[in-house]
């Protein structure tokens, strides 16, 4: 157990951060461009920000939270989703203060306890993005739209969109009781989840994936027949706004979140050749989440994608970019008495800005020009005591093989020229 991580967590690798590295740049460079701002938020939170945040009801709270009692005796819970935690910090710090819609963007851990599989893990890596303070449907559109050029900004294409209105607490009622009706004759023959969620939360019967529940929930009703003129309206307006930004969508009526807070727009994100675990982003509005985390009535709209997801999708198609590690400069040293030299011309190196290293182990000559090619290092410094007697180095170029032996008071000035700094 001391060697190996815990199931369904991963070492992320230093020949794989770089992939990692370049899909964080570019959120954090689209995000920008959509005026969104960074939020960093603690790791765990109070049990009770998930559990009322989230729902009682859902897969989350009941099967999924990692849920410990810290030595205070409190009741402490990893984050298992990031919209919960932002509204927090949101009506904590006051952040509605400054302006009437608050963007904020998110990448960071997440932990759920779920069975491990192709590009899903107990601690796994989210992107998310949140406006609050804004009822406008075009906020919608706008996230949306992110969501959408997030992915073909990528390069995936084969991306399909699902929308749907989960409509609101003044319609829901109305799509429960329909719900209800048409489950009763075949609750019985339903998953134990969904008998007891039949009385809890009706919708949550059409979230499910167990084959059986999804063949006896085809031609449910839709709720898309029992919205209340509000929600009827937003949600044509979405779709209005989505049409002028020429994104292409589909309705599904089926399509309901996993988490109770959702109100009017439900969408998610498919890339299809993923196939059976295809949706590799989902979101929608929360007008009712900020009110039930204690404060005042705000609209609220937002996504989150899993990147562990994005990234299995970009293996598949090739479309990651060929990451390749290496350094400005290996320095050579040749014996004990040159040792000290060659630390004080890395140090200087590092300074001016060069990518350096040397090998501080004493190695033959050999072994060190070939630590130097495995570091896909440009230029080599090889200094020795015949070298150090003279003030001098020898300079060799790693990609043609040709060498120089240069002056130490030029040294400096010669790597600059050759390295372009």
């Amino acid at each position: 157990m001391l060697t190996k991580a815990p199931r369904g967590t991963r070492d992320i690798l230093p020949d794989k951060v770089g992939n990692w590295l370049y899909l964080e740049n570019l959120i954090r460079k689209l995000c920008g461009q959509f005026g969104y701002r960074e939020i960093r938020t603690p790791i765990f939170e109070h049990t009770e920000l998930f559990q009322r945040g989230i729902g009682e009801t859902t897969d989350v709270v009941e099967k999924e939270m990692y849920t410990f009692t810290d030595r205070g005796n409190r009741s402490i819970t990893l984050r298992p989703e990031n919209t919960a935690a932002a509204v927090r910090s949101y009506l904590e710090n006051k952040l509605y203060a400054d302006t009437n819609l608050c963007k904020l963007f998110y990448i960071g851990s997440m932990f759920r306890y779920d069975r491990p599989q192709a590009g899903r893990y107990r601690e796994f890596h989210q992107f998310g993005v949140e406006a609050l303070g804004e009822a406008n449907p075009a906020v919608d559109a706008e996230i949306i739209s992110l969501a959408v050029q997030f992915l073909q900004d990528l390069g995936l294409k084969d991306i399909k969109l699902l929308l749907n209105s989960v409509g609101c607490p003044k319609c829901r009622p109305v799509y429960r009781q329909k719900l209800q009706e048409f489950f009763k004759p075949v609750i019985g023959e339903m998953c134990e989840d969904c008998q007891s969620r039949y009385d809890r939360n009706p919708m949550r019967l059409l979230d499910c994936k167990n084959e059986k529940c999804k063949e006896l929930a085809q031609g449910a009703p839709a709720i898309t027949d029992c919205l209340c003129d509000e929600c009827n309206e937003h949600f044509h307006k979405v779709q209005d706004f989505l049409t002028a930004a020429g994104i292409e969508f589909e309705l599904d009526p089926s399509l309901v979140r996993g988490l109770d807070y959702y109100t009017k727009t439900a969408f998610e994100l498919k890339y299809i050749p993923l196939g059976a675990q295809s949706a590799v982003l989902g979101g929608g509005r929360y007008d009712g989440l900020i009110e039930e985390c204690g404060g005042k009535p705000t609209p609220a709209v937002g996504f989150a994608t899993g990147l562990e997801r994005v990234l299995l999708a970009l293996e598949m198609q090739n479309l990651l970019p060929e990451t390749v590690y290496g350094t400005d400069i290996f320095i050579v040293a040749l014996g004990d008495s040159v040792q000290a030299k060659a630390f004080e011309i890395l140090t200087n190196l590092r300074k001016d800005g060069f990518e350096a290293s040397m090998d501080f182990a004493g190695r033959s000559m050999k072994a060190q020009m070939k630590q130097a090619n495995k570091s896909n290092a440009k230029f080599t410094v090889i200094l020795g005591e015949d070298e150090l007697k003279s003030n001098s180095a020898v300079v060799k170029d790693m990609q043609n093989s040709t060498q120089e032996t240069v002056s130490l008071d030029d040294l400096f000035a010669t790597l600059k020229a050759k390295c372009h700094k």
